[in-house]
């Protein structure tokens, strides 16, 4: 990554070069033409043919459910009881009848719904291919092989219930009002109702389902980020903060889960009074109907419009329409976002368009952070920009907080004071965008491509492998553990191979910044400048790099320094620096005057590891005053970040 020029202005770094332009263009083919609602309504009105017939088919289901109550109460009030058997077996038969014709316009049914939602996943599936294809989306095979296969099934189970509602409920209204009317002043104001009420829950329902199904991937996504990492969240002791993100998820998920169930009240309401009070009211005014001239095989019939037909119809409509209504919705907002119309290929501008401003890879403004509530702040009001391609090197007196500002920056902790986003987005939202080498490198027990692949999803080339490990100084550990797929075990690991391996995995993976706290120390200087020049090559759209320097060559390297002094900071390049903060001038004398393996450098960590790496694992190295020593692979006191430095 290339070192520009910088213009520092206190703690503000920008570029003065301009950057690629980002101008922001429409997705190809992609154009509003009106709500999903007016889109849905056009499609149906653009297939009148396919509905004339689909209604047409219907009608015969109509007089099915028809015939099931007139027949019935005509074979109880002039057939037997009234002694005629014959009359009474007649109409049973007729009204057998009528279930056989019914059934065979449901076979048609079947025929003109499949006419109906066939074109509509022709389109689904021409829009997919459009997005995939032409614009490069990326889920473009799953919407293929699943959304719209379920856009399909779903929307033909809605045009079944939709429409077999519709057509019952006329064919039983019809046969009560020819029984008596006053069965259907009974029957009817509950019924209508109960569908009034179901109406006005769907749109809160849809949108209370919608919410929940996009909390529950949310949870899912969230959950599939972090299980995989369990080990490298251990070892950077993030427990904490992974399970207050995750939690936060969870109450997510549980709160939309809960405002769904109180409207799934409704529904259930509207279903009982649309279709179990009718059954009620007929029984408790028997004797009244009786009274005023309805006969006993009218309240029969009665009866069965009510419980065989419309509290069926009304259950699978309620159901149906109130579940997977709002799950179409949801999916034809993902597959149709808009009208696809191939549009004829843009030509290029005639003159050259002008750069715009691309945003920092890094950016914290007026960030202050303490540990705890009452506590001094480690960082106060810090405001800095990182523009990508840059390589910034953070320097400064042991606890001052150059750990803590890799922390935040890589999310592992929230400042109590101002926002840091990444490439112009939260920190929060950006967690594939960085990645932290800590100065305690986490090795785990497997092959070395395991530990090399780990950050990847996908299984590393061998041939990408050798690269890596050739760019950042790790070819002669390779090579001495056997290749690749020799097993690794990290107890007999020196501190410097460790970080080596780290080091070589941070490099493989996608993030295009990476943030290095002191993730070098227990290598020789020459290790070190070829694993810094490594990164500061890497080939990684929008790439930017922070180093937290121990020797005075890391801060050379970097076209900018940031020198970290509780609450002054200053920011610019070593020369400039050198004449206007006295603090890296005592810095760069104390780096200077000290032997390349004294114990006690400004950060008081020793560069004990060579190129060589003589593997032992028993290097001492101290994190405090000199005296103070631990074996390399403890985490260092002080939490578990290693301290606030």
């Amino acid at each position: 990554m290339p070192n520009e020029a910088t213009r520092p202005t206190g703690t503000h770094a920008y570029s003065d070069a301009p950057a690629e332009s980002t101008r922001a263009t429409p997705p190809t083919g992609a154009h509003p033409t009106g709500t999903l609602p007016h889109r849905g309504l056009r499609f149906l009105l653009a297939r009148r043919p396919v509905l004339i017939r689909l209604a047409a088919w219907s009608v015969l289901e109509t007089g099915q459910t028809f015939l099931v109550g007139y027949g019935l109460a005509r074979a109880l009030d002039a057939g037997f009881l009234a002694g005629r058997s014959a009359v009474g077996l007649g109409w049973l038969g007729l009204a057998g009848i009528g279930v056989v014709v019914g059934a065979f316009g449901t076979g048609r049914v079947y025929r003109g719904v499949a006419d109906l939602v066939e074109p509509l996943r022709d389109r689904l599936v021409e829009r997919v291919v459009v997005r995939g294809v032409r614009e490069g989306n990326g889920g473009a095979l799953s919407g293929l092989t699943q959304q719209v296969e379920l856009a399909r099934d779903t929307f033909a189970g809605l045009v079944m219930v939709s429409r077999s509602f519709l057509f019952t409920a006329v064919g039983a209204l019809a046969g009560l009002c020819s029984l008596d009317p006053l069965l259907l002043l009974v029957v009817a104001p509950p019924l209508l109702a109960g569908v009034s009420l179901f109406a006005a829950t769907l749109r809160p329902l849809a949108r209370r389902q919608e919410t929940f199904l996009l909390a529950d991937e949310a949870l899912a996504d969230g959950l599939g980020t972090v299980c995989p990492g369990l080990r490298d969240i251990t070892a950077a002791g993030a427990e904490e903060q992974v399970a207050a993100d995750t939690a936060r998820l969870v109450d997510t998920e549980f709160r939309a889960a809960r405002s769904l169930a109180r409207w799934g009240v409704l529904r259930v309401a509207a279903l009982a009074i649309g279709g179990q009070l009718p059954i009620v009211l007929l029984l408790a005014t028997a004797p009244w109907l009786l009274g005023h001239g309805v006969t006993p095989g009218g309240l029969v019939g009665a009866l069965a419009y009510v419980t065989q037909s419309l509290l069926p119809a009304l259950q699978n409509l309620v159901h149906g329409l109130g579940t997977s209504g709002s799950r179409l919705t949801v999916v034809l907002r993902r597959l149709t976002p808009a009208s696809v119309t191939p549009p004829p290929m843009p030509t290029p501008p005639a003159t050259p368009v002008p750069h715009l401003i691309t945003p920092p890879a890094l950016t914290l403004t007026s960030v202050t952070f303490a540990y705890g509530a009452g506590g001094d702040p480690v960082l106060h009001d810090l405001t800095l920009a990182l523009p990508q391609g840059a390589h910034l090197a953070v320097v400064g007196p042991s606890g001052i907080g150059k750990s803590t500002l890799t922390a935040l920056a890589a999310g592992l902790l929230r400042p109590g004071h101002g926002t840091i986003r990444m490439y112009g987005r939260p920190v929060s939202e950006t967690h594939a965008q960085r990645v932290l080498i800590p100065q305690e490198a986490y090795v785990f027990s497997g092959t070395l491509a395991e530990n090399l692949g780990h950050l990847r999803p996908d299984p590393v080339p061998e041939s990408e492998l050798l690269a890596a490990a050739e760019a950042v100084g790790l070819t002669a550990l390779l090579k001495s553990l056997g290749g690749p797929g020799a097993p690794v075990d990290p107890s007999a690991l020196s501190a410097g191979e460790r970080q080596l391996i780290a080091l070589t995995r941070a490099y493989l993976s996608y993030a295009p910044l990476a943030l290095l706290d002191e993730a070098t120390c227990h290598l020789d200087p020459e290790a070190e400048e070829r694993a810094e020049r490594a990164f500061a090559a890497r080939e990684r759209p929008g790439g930017a790099l922070v180093v937290v320097a121990h020797r005075i060559s890391s801060a050379r390297r970097a076209g900018r320094v940031l020198v970290m002094d509780g609450r002054e900071t200053a920011l610019g390049t070593h020369d400039d620096l050198l004449r206007r903060s006295p603090l890296y001038r005592d810095l760069v004398g104390s780096w200077s005057s000290e032997p390349a393996l004294a114990l006690g450098d400004t950060d008081r960590v020793d560069a004990v590891a060579g190129s060589g790496l003589a593997g032992d694992g028993r290097h001492v190295v101290a994190h405090g005053p000199v005296g103070q020593v631990q074996v390399p692979g403890d985490l260092r006191d002080g939490g578990p970040l290693g301290g606030q430095g």
